[in-house]
């Protein structure tokens, strides 16, 4: 186990040296840069030439320095822990994810939640309840919920509230459940929803198939052999043996829900992280835009990496070498 851990570990450095690689390359082939921006606002009397005030500026910003030096300045900022200054507000990266980060965390935690609150309960019900009605309202609601984007599912909710008046959705405040718990479920309640349904419809019809499996093998006839009841059956025997390719799932949903909440956070307004990170990149913030999508690769990489040890948990048999 402990060398299995070792080895994943420096395989997930490997990852994030990646995707720090690219992000930083890609952000450098956008066809304009923040000093373009600064150079736009401060043009006086002095320097009237926009393309001088633009060099200036890229000068100011170590912009006018070759790739392969800019790179490597980012690449040892990172082994630090540093993951940039903003170009706009001269704060560290650190210091702007500080204040929204815990917007993000609730929005997220109620996402999560959602999701698979509502796909574990349903997908055991539907294998449960196989070819009944109630088996095909729930396949038809989880394919719905694949098919449909989740900005698509919160404007159909959007639009729902508005019309029946149901509450008033405040896209301008910055509510927290400590400080205003009702606004705060208002603001969160479409965004959670939406995410909710469209990152657990997948784990839904998975869960649903791996349920009728299991619930096929000789083990689960013999339990009930013994004069086990129906629902010790599902939950004990077949739902833990159902659950082990649905985390490989789960954790690559909580990838799908990241990038979802950064719509979610950009549709309503709401002041996390990801509205943090598509506001960096439209104003070609890229120090803060480049730490902040780190940072959610490391969460990634430690989700997945944290499945992979659930195994082991859930099944004995497993054994990593």
């Amino acid at each position: 186990m402990t060398n299995y851990i070792i080895r994943r570990v420096l395989l997930n450095f490997l990852v994030l040296w990646f995707v720090s690689s690219m992000v930083f390359l890609g952000t450098h082939a956008l066809p304009s840069d923040f000093a373009e921006k600064r150079a736009a606002s401060s043009i006086n009397v002095e320097i009237a030439d926009q393309a001088r005030a633009i060099a200036i500026a890229r000068k100011e910003l170590g912009l006018d320095k070759p790739l392969y030096q800019q790179y490597i300045r980012f690449m040892g900022e990172l082994a630090r822990g540093d993951l940039g200054t903003s170009y706009e507000s001269n704060k560290s990266t650190w210091d702007e994810l500080g204040s929204r980060i815990m917007t993000t965390i609730e929005l997220g935690g109620l996402i999560v939640l959602v999701s698979f609150g509502l796909s574990i309960p349903i997908g055991v019900l539907s294998a449960v309840k196989q070819n009944t009605w109630i088996d095909v309202f729930l396949r038809t609601f989880s394919i719905l919920g694949v098919a449909m984007p989740v900005f698509f599912a919160a404007i159909v909710m959007s639009l729902i509230v508005l019309k029946f008046s149901l509450f008033k959705i405040d896209v301008v405040g910055n509510p927290h459940f400590w400080t205003d718990p009702g606004g705060a479920a208002k603001l969160y309640l479409i965004p959670a929803l939406a995410g909710g349904v469209s990152g657990g419809a997948g784990i839904m019809r998975i869960l649903r198939s791996q349920m009728l499996e299991v619930m096929r093998q000789d083990y689960i006839r013999t339990a009930r052999a013994k004069g086990l009841n129906d629902s010790r059956v599902w939950i004990r025997h077949a739902m833990k043996n159902a659950m082990l390719p649905v985390l490989t799932v789960m954790g690559l949903t909580l990838g799908g829900i990241v990038s979802g909440q950064i719509i979610l956070e950009s549709m309503f307004n709401i002041q996390g992280v990801g509205r943090f990170l598509f506001t960096s990149l439209n104003n070609r913030d890229f120090p803060p835009f480049q730490g902040t999508v780190l940072l959610i690769g490391v969460v990634i990489v430690s989700v997945n990496l944290g499945v992979d040890l659930v195994y082991a948990w859930l099944d004995p048999r497993i054994r990593f070498t």
